[in-house]
């Protein structure tokens, strides 16, 4: 095929509203980012039809825990603030704090990203979130895609999801069948809303100005609700050896999430004033008259992970996370969760 021909192809391509040079521009822009998040077992570089990844030295048994999330209704407050560069943060976090959950390290993530219209600064702006994010987990970002969707989103939106990689060694995979009564839970404070109840967040605002300061926040609402979500990977690996069972807690809050790091015949009763909630909490359940008891059916109410540990490492791990209480014990019982 001619040049003439090859831009005649691309023209077309363009006019049906897929702009083929601004993905060749997009990815040139997010290089420097992803050059960021490059491990010792990266293998090649970016733009292969495949990541390649080795596996650490000297694992005897290791096991692959994976982890996919996206970022949910989260995005409209990035496109109504135009803050692109957070939302890749929160996308690792939900998938590296789920590996997490399992006792596995994080080695690698791969990113998706779908758009109305390639505008290459905001993709790349998107890409850098997904590149701190990876920094923050420790794992290294080893590929991607970005697919422009002209007519199935709007121009100026978009979607982003991911997965995450992980490993443990077979005989350290953290097992609720571990935990036992007199165990004590350990509360990691999260950094606000994180990613999850957003269509409920979105309806309790609705009609507020994003971008006004509100004084018990200390900032913008828009700044607020687009705090990235914690990632915990390089505050727990280091106790993980000390750690029993632990709970991610995402969509479902307290309700739905710490059953889940529990065996059957044993619930947790969590000291709820023993956790500190952030103001951002408390202005959702009053602006929206949300009853106590659903928005921890629903958010996470400033605890983002509940960590199960035997009562003699309680002191230690809760010394060992800055911010981090213990907010309660495990107990005899059915139904996973006791809230006083």
């Amino acid at each position: 095929m001619t040049k003439s021909e090859r831009d005649s192809a691309s023209s077309s391509y363009r006019n049906s509203g897929v702009d083929v040079q601004a993905g060749y521009d997009a990815v040139r822009l997010m290089r420097e980012h992803v050059a960021r998040t490059i491990t010792p077992g990266v293998i090649g570089g970016l733009g292969g039809f495949g990541g390649m990844f080795e596996l650490p030295a000297g694992m005897r048994r290791p096991v692959l825990v994976s982890g996919t999330d996206g970022v949910g209704t989260k995005l409209k407050i990035a496109f109504t603030m135009n803050v692109h560069d957070t939302v890749g943060i929160d996308c690792v976090a939900m998938c590296a704090n789920d590996v997490l959950c399992c006792g596995a390290t994080p080695l690698f993530f791969l990113d998706y990203v779908a758009v109305g219209k390639n505008v290459p600064e905001r993709v790349a702006g998107i890409v850098s979130g997904v590149a701190e994010g990876c920094v923050r987990a420790g794992c290294a970002l080893i590929g991607g895609e970005t697919a422009e969707m002209p007519g199935f989103y709007p121009e100026n939106e978009y979607d982003i999801a991911g997965f995450c990689v992980g490993a443990v060694e077979r005989d350290e995979i953290l097992d609720p069948v571990n935990v036992k009564a007199g165990d004590i839970v350990i509360a990691l404070p999260s950094s606000g809303v994180h990613s999850n109840g957003f269509s409920l967040v979105r309806k309790v605002f609705v009609g507020h100005d994003m971008k006004e300061y509100v004084p018990e926040l200390g900032r913008t609402l828009g700044e607020e609700l687009l705090t990235p979500t914690r990632i915990y990977v390089k505050e727990v690996l280091p106790i993980i050896s000390r750690v029993k069972s632990i709970a991610h807690i995402t969509g479902g809050g307290f309700w739905e999430n710490i059953p889940r790091a529990l065996p059957g015949g044993l619930a947790a009763k969590i000291d709820l004033s023993a956790i500190r909630v952030p103001p951002i909490f408390d202005l959702i359940m009053r602006t929206g008259n949300i009853p106590l008891e659903e928005m921890y059916h629903v958010f996470n109410m400033g605890a983002g992970m509940m960590l199960i540990v035997g009562r003699d490492e309680a002191d230690y791990v809760a010394g060992a996370v800055d911010g981090a209480c213990v907010a309660g014990e495990i107990v005899e019982g059915e139904g996973g969760l006791l809230l006083c």
